[in-house]
């Protein structure tokens, strides 16, 4: 389970023999924290998300999350430092070493231009998507898929490159169900782990005998260049009125018009948006779309036609 871990005087830890000072708390969930630390071996900064297991399954599963980590050495996919449990009496806390990232997530930069009035460019908007492409196809190449992905899960590096983080949603890409009781079992995981907004129509009523696969990322990838295109997901405003995302997923999306978008960028959304799973395209398939979409670097010239 990894090494020993003790809190020590004036708010430092240790993790791996190396000591850590607290410095803030970055934010909390349900049943985890994210606290700022310094490394005082390197002076770099690190996120230690810390995850209250209450139970056997809890432990479980935060170190399924540590071994899907380890599992990727990927710039498009967050490392894992260093992972160890803790004991708190009779429960346990499960520590999770992380990168810093001191811009923070995709979401936080489609906030900030959209607070000035302001969205991300096609030209942003392009090697954005191909960093995120790039490290979902890692995953299925693995066998597995991301199954949360949505703008508050993607971190920005320092050059403004997309690095997929929370992997503790991940699980096999190809689900085979056979028989209702498998599928309800599966739409109920769903339920608990697949943001609404960002879910897949396959996984609101999952059928009692179908395959479900790593598109649901495709889908999930789409919602987020939606966001980067308008400033908000397709169905973020349906689930804060209170109706129903379950109902509305099942019908096309419509895609407003704008003038900041070509009809190529448009047409990528429309294919990752197609309900029906089976008529959605791989991840390899967008990639090598992708690439040809790809703003010039700079410097070099295009002859315009």
């Amino acid at each position: 389970m990894g090494h020993a871990l003790c809190v020590c005087s004036r708010g430092t830890v240790i993790i791996d023999n190396k000591r850590y000072l607290f410095i803030q708390k970055l934010g909390e969930g349900g049943f985890s924290y994210v606290d700022l630390v310094e490394g005082l071996h390197d002076g770099h900064f690190y996120a230690l998300k810390r995850i209250l297991c209450h139970e056997q399954q809890d432990q479980e599963e935060a170190q399924r999350e540590a071994d899907m980590h380890r599992l990727f050495h990927h710039p498009n996919i967050l490392r894992l430092v260093a992972y160890c449990l803790k004991e708190r009496g009779a429960k346990h806390e499960a520590w999770l070493l992380l990168p810093f990232f001191k811009r923070g997530t995709l979401w936080n930069e489609i906030e900030r231009l959209k607070d000035q009035g302001n969205f991300l460019t096609e030209d942003q908007i392009l090697p954005l998507l191909l960093g995120i492409c790039r490290g979902l196809e890692a995953i299925h190449a693995k066998g597995y898929a991301h199954r949360d992905l949505k703008p508050t899960n993607i971190l920005l590096g320092d050059e403004g490159q997309p690095v997929l983080m929370d992997l503790g949603s991940m699980n096999q890409a190809c689900i085979q169900v056979e028989g209702s009781r498998q599928a309800l079992a599966l739409q109920d995981w769903a339920a608990q782990r697949c943001t609404i907004s960002y879910r897949a129509p396959e996984l609101f009523s999952v059928q009692s005998h179908c395959v479900i696969d790593e598109r649901t990322d495709v889908w999930s990838l789409g919602c987020v260049l939606y966001a980067m295109m308008f400033g908000e997901g397709p169905y973020d405003m349906v689930f804060q009125k209170g109706d129903s995302v379950a109902l509305a997923v099942q019908n096309e999306l419509s895609i407003p018009q704008s003038p900041r978008h070509s009809s190529a960028l448009r047409q990528l959304l429309g294919s990752m948006m197609t309900v029906d799973p089976q008529q959605r395209p791989h991840i390899p398939v967008l990639l090598s779309q992708l690439e040809a979409l790809q703003p010039p670097a700079p410097g070099q010239h295009t002859t315009q036609i």
